[in-house]
Parts: structure tokens; sequence; C-alpha cells
């Protein structure tokens, strides 16, 4: 379970070169899923047949859209480390659906992404596996019973003893905390229990957009202030 110290309000930086991530470095990138931006015909042929098959079956326009902007912009965004094109990335997946890499083309990358509305980010790891979550804080109903299903009795408790200006965002630190640890261990949220658990992993929280948190989970985790935290360019179609 998470801490609950203040989150640091993370700014972004334009990256147009090439990244160099250094071994136990950690980049995060942020990728805007809304209507404007790149033209959208630019980033329909990124997509795998698998991929563009899942945005067309979505029903509302927003949704494929930000699904398009997302997943268009992952393949970008690793294409940079790898240096070839981001239609010709062919990922694999988990059993609980977590996208990979063949070592044989990332060799020791890993990376994570989360959407939420119109925010999508992706973490970048040169060493070991990475989770992340990232979640629009907004009013939920019962949080304590919500907590008790999703952490147990004795995380619903100390939510309940908190000062109740506090327990929204307490409520969401868990979460993310939550999701980016068995994201980073890449087996969900109902994993199997006769597999080993992967060793201790540390979290950091942020906060990357006004109304949002987010948590990154990774073996070893360098301090918030040491992570690059970096912005495509448009496309250039």
């Amino acid at each position: 379970m998470s801490s609950h110290s203040e989150s640091e309000t993370l700014h972004w930086t334009l990256q147009s070169s090439d990244p160099f991530l250094p071994v136990g470095g950690l980049h995060l990138w942020r990728i805007d899923c809304h209507a404007s931006g790149d033209r959208l015909r630019d980033l329909w042929p990124l997509l795998s047949d698998r991929e563009r098959a899942r945005a067309e079956g979505l029903r509302f326009e927003h949704h494929r859209t930000r699904y398009l902007r997302a997943h268009a912009g992952l393949r970008r965004i690793l294409a940079r480390y790898l240096r070839i094109p981001a239609r010709s990335l062919d990922f694999q997946y988990g059993s609980a659906g977590k996208p990979y890499l063949p070592p044989s083309l990332s060799g020791s990358l890993e990376f994570n992404m989360t959407t939420s509305a119109d925010l999508a980010l992706v973490a970048v790891s040169a060493d070991s596996a990475v989770g992340i979550d990232c979640e629009r804080v907004r009013p939920r109903r019962d949080l304590i019973g919500l907590t008790k299903r999703m952490f147990g009795t004795e995380e619903a408790s100390a939510l309940a003893a908190a000062p109740e200006s506090e327990r929204l965002n307490r409520f969401y630190r868990d979460w993310t905390d939550l999701e980016a640890r068995v994201k980073a261990d890449g087996r969900g949220l109902f994993r199997r229990r006769d597999v080993p658990p992967m060793p201790a992993l540390t979290s950091g929280h942020v906060i990357p957009a006004n109304g949002f948190i987010a948590a990154v989970a990774r073996e070893t985790l360098p301090p918030v202030n040491e992570w690059q935290t970096l912005v495509l360019p448009d496309a250039d179609g």
C-alpha cells in the first residue's frame, strides 16, 4: 500500500530527438488523446490489424480517437528507442493482456501504458519490468465499501479514520498504487495463486495533469525528480 505524502506535479519537455535511457533510469511520456493535434488519418497506418480491429469496434467516436492516439503514440515512442519504423513493432501479449516486445527486438527495454479520459502515459524502463496507472480524480460513491472490496477491511478502516476531506485523494493513491504494481507484475488483479509474486516493488506518485493522479511501480525506482518527463512532437505524417 502506498504512503500518503504529497504528490509531485510534473512538468513536461518536448522530445524531438531520439531519447537515451540509461540503466536504472525511468522515462515517463505523456500522450494527449483529445480530438486536436495529429491528423488521425496519419496515425491509422501505424496500428496492427489487431489494434485497428479493436479501435473500429469501439462504439463512440471519441473512444476511437482516444484509442488511436494512445496506441499510435505508444508505437511512435518505442520506435524512437529501437530506431525502427513504428508500424513494424510486433507486440506480444501476456496472459493478462499486458503487451510486450520480443527480447530479440527490444533487448532490455520494458514499458507499460495507462489511459484515463483524454490522457495516456507511457513508462519506459531500461532494465526491469515497470507498471503505471493513471486515474482522473472524481467523486465516488461509498468509498469505504469500495476500498473494502478492493483492498480489505484493514485499509477500509484506515480510510474511515482519515479526515473526510482527504479520503478521495487517499483512495485514488491506493487505487493507482495497486494497479501499477499488478501491471508491473504482468498478471493482473486476478493472478493465479500458485504463481510466486515478483520481488518487492517500489512505487511513486505524481500529478501528470490537473485533476489526475498516477503511480509508477518498479523493483528499484529512482526519485521522482530524476524521472525524465517527455512529450512527442506531432507526427510527421
